[in-house]
């Protein structure tokens, strides 16, 4: 063990003895440093963004070390995290220009969504069924079955089922046309969920809107009721005032 830690001990001397030696030096132990801080960073921005900057520091350590294989693991390590760092910055504009507009829809989710393609008469999901999958109806029509409702294009669905406590389908969606549909699926939603506050915030949002829509829908569903037996009462009243009269009549005469 003592051998290890001198050889290790000489090459780092050795290496500091020029210029190039103490940038390669620096390079390496702040490139591993940051890797160590992106370990506890929770949240994608900031953690992509450190370890882009690692990326690079490491990067230059291998130039410098004349190392190919450093060189090329970390020049394909570089576009990939920045590109995933773009992606990211990109989704959170979209959210924030969202929750400006007060744009509930979902359209922002489009780009981390797949297409499905469904014939008129298909079953996208069943009352029960697991909640595996988000959907945002691009084109077509699409019925929920219960409560007699047409899904509207353009808007996400299926979002509450996620948060419900058995995880199950509480409506049956049914294409009564040919449809497009996008879905994203439960851990990829799951990703963006927890990985970006602004995204977490927004499916909030559209989850307490579509809450408060139902139930005014039930509020007013309750009154177009309580209307519908106070009308039937005031109407059964005056034929019940009317058969007593007769009935009165009758016995006097």
């Amino acid at each position: 063990m003592s051998d290890i830690f001198l050889h290790i001990s000489q090459n780092l001397m050795h290496s500091m003895g020029s210029v190039a030696g103490v940038v390669q030096f620096t390079a390496t132990v702040l490139g591993l440093g940051l890797l160590v801080v992106a370990s506890f960073v929770r949240t994608m921005v900031p953690l992509r963004t450190i370890t882009v900057i690692s990326n690079i520091m490491l990067l230059t350590a291998g130039l410098l070390a004349s190392s190919p294989v450093h060189i090329l693991v970390y020049m394909g390590l570089i576009p990939l995290n920045t590109w995933r760092l773009i992606e990211i910055q990109r989704l959170t504009r979209r959210v924030v220009q969202a929750s400006a507009e007060g744009d509930l829809s979902g359209i922002w989710l489009k780009p981390y969504m797949k297409p499905l393609h469904m014939t008129a008469g298909t079953v996208l999901f069943q009352k029960g069924d697991p909640a595996d999958s988000l959907y945002l109806l691009v084109e077509g029509e699409i019925e929920l079955v219960e409560i007699g409702k047409m899904q509207k294009v353009g808007e996400l669905f299926g979002e509450i089922s996620f948060f419900s406590p058995d995880r199950r389908r509480t409506l049956k969606a049914r294409c009564v046309t040919d449809c497009l549909v996008l879905c994203i699926g439960e851990q990829a939603f799951k990703q963006l969920y927890f990985q970006n506050p602004k995204f977490a915030f927004q499916i909030s949002n559209l989850i307490a809107y579509r809450l408060s829509a139902d139930i005014d829908r039930l509020r007013h569903r309750v009154q177009s009721l309580e209307v519908e037996a106070e009308t039937a009462a005031a109407a059964l009243i005056p034929r019940t005032a009317a058969g007593g009269l007769e009935s009165a009549g009758a016995q006097s005469a």
